[in-house]
């Protein structure tokens, strides 16, 4: 599987406590850049590294998207970190932190998921990708503007935000995503791939206690390839738990990352 070498915003621990670096990798539609509060905090004790996925940001334009490319990307950024990283993954990013970690258990030392099962849903989000493509950006310069716009067909205030802060506004108004080949991977990115092989090492998941993502139903499977698999719930956080939460999803993470 070929990779593609992602856009990485580091930052740099402010103590050497812990000589493993973080990797976070985010869910669809999303940006290493959405993580910079989470990510700063996590730099306490390690340099944290938020990427932008595949077909995200500013990383290249790769097809297939799909979890065996989104993997080998991750595991060519721990290659350059030095082998083995701690990686936290959200969504769909949280499913190609398990594929990295069953297809490269070497590389992976300490696995986080929030908020997603190794499973394929039923749900899609190409009505998403329509409504952003057919968005008339002619003239936008501010996001306020955009999210006028978007308004009238999406009514969600958090997920029109969400969706604009892929919005480039450097030299007129375009998205900071592959909109073409997100929707030909959607089929992949809701499902999931027949892996072999389990991951022995300590993972934590983390669910939204308000979301339908990640539920008691889903532990069984988890385990069978997770074998040391804990779990934690957050209480009034939904699927985007870490912006809803911060405070306890940084709190659940740390206290992890800190056992031995």
């Amino acid at each position: 599987m070929l990779s593609v070498k992602l856009n990485r915003i580091v930052h740099h621990g402010s103590s050497s406590t812990n000589t493993k670096p973080l990797l976070i990798a985010h869910g669809l539609f999303g940006s290493g850049r959405n993580w910079g509060a989470i990510a700063k905090r996590l730099s306490a004790t390690r340099d944290v590294i938020a990427v932008d996925m595949r077909n995200h940001g500013d990383s290249p334009r790769a097809r297939p998207h799909d979890y065996a490319g989104m993997a080998a990307d991750l595991a060519d950024v721990i290659a350059d970190l030095g082998g083995q990283a701690d990686v936290l993954g959200h969504s769909m990013g949280g499913k190609a932190s398990m594929a990295l970690a069953l297809m490269h258990p070497e590389l992976v030392r300490n696995l986080i998921v929030a908020d997603i099962a190794p499973i394929a849903y039923s749900h899609s989000h190409s009505n998403h990708i329509d409504i952003m493509r057919h968005l008339d950006l002619s003239g936008i310069t501010r996001r306020s503007e955009a999210d006028a716009r978007l308004a009238s067909s999406l009514s969600d205030p958090q997920l029109r935000a969400f969706f604009l802060q892929s919005l480039d506004l450097t030299d007129g108004a375009s998205w900071k995503l592959d909109l073409d080949a997100l929707e030909e991977g959607m089929p992949a990115t809701v499902g999931w791939p027949d892996l072999d092989g389990t991951f022995d090492g300590p993972a934590l998941f983390v669910a939204g206690g308000a979301s339908d993502y990640l539920t008691a139903d889903h532990h069984a499977k988890i385990q069978t390839l997770f074998t040391d698999a804990t779990f934690q719930t957050i209480e009034g956080a939904g699927h985007w738990l870490h912006a809803e939460q911060p405070r306890a999803f940084v709190d659940l993470v740390s206290e992890f990352l800190t056992e031995e």
